[in-house]
């Protein structure tokens, strides 16, 4: 740098010290709340030969509004308040050139342009549009809204989009603040009704909501509400957002149709349902046989048109959608009459042995007749009984040969549904063999 741009550089900043002007710093637009205050915050400069007159004791502050005429505009006096004024204080100190002020009550009679105006021994000086700028309030009957925003991981989720379940989210609200006494707060609801995560915090009017997405978080609205606190009522105002969670299928549930149990020979209906985001992508049906799946058919529906004992058993349905799976079973429990088996016979050596298994859903009762007559327990006769599994019976007689010489022997099986019968002939050769029919 050369000797005379040295020179031109000082004397340019020997000009900016010497050579200081009134002006002033305001900010441009304010709100306020009506029945609220609002504050101006406000730094003024004055030329530097008035700078002995700005004393603490004789510095007073004015407020013009809508112009600035002292006489027709003057709406604040901080030496000499009146009640025709607006009520306030200035909170900055003037004696060091800050003109902060509050003005407590407002109403729609504080809309307008403002002026300041600092007197202090012969300074006198009121501040235009011309030496700086002036401020302008606008009034307003309710709050802003405050604003709510989605995280997952810690990143901003634009437009709503979904969140997986088991991810970290977090919701922010926050507000711009306006003038209160007491100070605005935050608070959370949601509907529905959910416990709200006692992590969330509050400070300058930043309120986080953290927790971890569930399925039961999907579709719930948050709401966060800003309230200001007033002599006679509360003003409010909020802003929501709707979750939405992606998540594997849950609560599969099957159903029967008709419910309960099924005729053999009827129809039934199995129908698969369950709740996941994205919907379930597919249903498929198995069945449970001797431990291990036998896959049967894909659809949320299994329909039997006529049913048969041997459909009777366990299904199971399995619900996925590209988050994983889920699966719920039923027994479908086909009831019929009772069915004698073709094994069943008899035996003869010094005593006659006979067998008879019976099948059927409810299980059985068996009876045994003899000659049309029931037959129990005696010194001539000993029957005993065996379930061979939930529907299975079996049951065997022990008759000495005096009593079966000439007789006819019956096995009867019972349950609501119907009667099976099995008649046995009994006929003794001179090798005391015995022989049976239907």
């Amino acid at each position: 740098m050369s000797v005379a741009e040295k020179v031109c550089v000082f004397v340019f900043l020997l000009q900016g010290v010497c050579c200081r002007d009134f002006s002033i710093s305001l900010p441009e637009k304010i709100e306020a709340l009506s029945e609220s205050c609002v504050i101006i915050k406000c730094t003024f400069e004055i030329v530097e030969d008035m700078d002995k007159e700005l004393t603490e004791s004789a510095a007073t502050g004015f407020w013009l509004k809508d112009g600035d005429n002292v006489n027709n505009n003057l709406v604040f006096n901080s030496s000499d308040p009146t009640p025709n004024h607006f009520k306030g204080k200035i909170t900055g100190k003037l004696h060091e050139k800050n003109c902060t002020t509050i003005f407590y009550n407002v109403s729609s009679n504080y809309n307008g342009e403002y002026y300041f105006r600092i007197e202090s021994g012969a300074l006198k000086y009121t501040y235009t549009k011309i030496t700086g700028n002036i401020s302008t309030i606008n009034v307003i009957e309710s709050p802003s809204k405050p604003t709510v925003k989605l995280y997952e991981e810690q990143k901003e989720v634009q437009d709503q989009e979904e969140v997986l379940e088991g991810s970290s989210v977090s919701l922010r609200c926050s507000a711009e603040t306006l003038c209160s006494s007491p100070p605005p707060t935050l608070t959370w609801s949601s509907t529905p009704r959910i416990p709200l995560s006692e992590s969330s915090r509050q400070q300058e009017l930043i309120s986080d909501l953290n927790f971890t997405a569930t399925h039961r978080h999907h579709r719930v609205t948050f709401t966060c509400t800003i309230t200001y606190q007033l002599l006679d009522k509360n003003k409010t105002a909020q802003d929501s957002i709707t979750l939405h969670v992606q998540y594997s299928p849950k609560n599969t549930s099957v159903s029967v149709l008709p419910s309960g149990s099924v005729l053999e020979g009827s129809s039934v209906t199995l129908t698969c349902s369950s709740d996941a985001n994205p919907a379930v992508l597919n249903y498929t049906w198995s069945r449970k046989s001797e431990g291990q799946l036998k896959q049967l058919q894909t659809g949320d529906t299994l329909t039997f048109n006529r049913t048969d004992p041997k459909q009777r058993g366990w299904y199971q349905c399995t619900a996925q959608n590209k988050h994983g799976t889920q699966e719920s079973s039923v027994m479908l429990d086909i009831q019929y009459a009772p069915q004698i088996s073709t094994s069943s016979s008899c035996v003869s050596g010094d005593v006659t042995l006979c067998f008879c298994e019976v099948d059927g859903n409810p299980s059985p009762e068996l009876e045994w007749h003899l000659s049309g007559r029931p037959v129990t327990n005696s010194s001539d006769t000993f029957i005993s009984e065996e379930r061979l599994d939930s529907t299975g019976l079996r049951s065997s007689i022990t008759l000495h040969q005096s009593l079966t010489k000439t007789s006819a022997l019956q096995c009867v099986g019972r349950n609501t549904h119907g009667t099976a019968e099995q008649l046995f002939y009994l006929v003794f050769t001179q090798k005391t063999s015995c022989k049976f029919q239907l």
